[in-house]
């Protein structure tokens, strides 16, 4: 991806990786959707939806934390897969 810095590369190898971390910085992962082309469409409170190419996740942004849980991180990384975007 031409938008990807090496943060967003090491983001997307720590989201890929296995056993799933569950210590990833919310911000980091959608700092690498939106590196990926993703279009960031804000909810009601902290909901947020990233949309590419006709496919779209829905998020709660974590609160009052800043690390995206283990679920969050799998559906992260299965949207990427679906949009193309594996490391």
């Amino acid at each position: 991806m031409c938008g990807m810095n090496s943060r967003h590369r090491k983001t997307l190898d720590a989201i890929f990786a296995t056993p799933v971390n569950g210590t990833l910085e919310w911000s980091r992962i959608e700092a690498l959707l939106v590196a990926a082309g993703c279009r960031v469409v804000e909810g009601a409170g902290s909901s947020v939806t990233f949309e590419k190419d006709g496919k779209r996740v829905y998020f709660h942004r974590p609160h009052p934390g800043k690390e995206a849980l283990r679920y969050r991180v799998i559906a992260a990384r299965e949207f990427l897969e679906q949009i193309g975007v594996t490391p």
